[in-house]
Parts: structure tokens; sequence; C-alpha cells
């Protein structure tokens, strides 16, 4: 059987900034789709779709193009007024991207999931992959 790949290593800085991120989105996406069911084809204000925008700014710095659901995707445009059907769309893809990259920056050992650090860091706990494949 050949040996797996070495996976890469990934800073202590990124693990804090991915499971922020990752949190703030979840919320985020929780709240836009009550929003999207209850009225799918209304506008997002203004005040909702600038952190929405600031949240997927953080996800594009910390995906990088590897991991980016969308190449050509930046942000809302505020002055179109996307749905909240579309924002819920996207905020999904977005989540999926930071699962895609947390799963691929951990490991399983005997005692449980950590994060790939550098050695000389403490390590981290992490939750198992969410879709786990043999």
């Amino acid at each position: 059987m050949p040996a797996q790949p070495k996976k890469a290593i990934i800073t202590r800085a990124k693990v804090d900034q991915l499971e922020k991120v990752a949190g703030q989105l979840e919320g985020m996406h929780s709240e836009l789709s009550a929003l999207a069911k209850k009225s799918p084809n209304d506008g997002v204000n203004k005040f909702k779709l600038k952190f929405v925008n600031s949240m997927l700014a953080d996800c594009i710095d910390l995906l990088g193009g590897e991991y980016s659901p969308f190449e050509d995707f930046q942000e809302f445009n505020p002055d179109d007024v996307p749905s909240n059907s579309d924002v819920t769309f996207i905020v999904a893809q977005y989540i999926q991207a930071l699962e895609k990259f947390r799963s691929d920056n951990i490991n399983q050992k005997p005692s449980g999931w950590y994060y790939n650090l550098a050695e000389s860091e403490n390590p981290v706990r992490a939750a198992p992959p969410a879709k786990l494949t043999k």
C-alpha cells in the first residue's frame, strides 16, 4: 500500500482565524436561511450586506485561490440588492469550502483529531471532518 502524502502544516494563527470565521459564517447562515425561508426573493438590506461582504472577504483571504468556491466572486454589490436566497446560497458555498480547507488541515491521532501544526506548537484539537471518507 503506498504511503499517504504528508498533509500541509497550518499555523496557529490560521487555525484561530478559521475557527472564528467558520463560527461566524455558520451563525450568519442560520439567520439568512430563516429570512430566505420566509421571503426568499426579498432583498438583503445594506446593513446586513456590509457584514456578509466583510465575512466573505475574510473567507477569501483565508481560503486563497485553491479552496475558494468561485474564482470570480469577491462580494455582493450593495446597489444590486441581492435576494435572501442568493446570499444564503453563496454563504453556504463558503461554509463548504471552509470545511474542505479545515478537513485538509487535520489528522487523526489515537487520542482524537488535531490540526496539522508545526511540532514546536502546542497541539490544537479539532472536530472530525464533516464528511469522513474511507
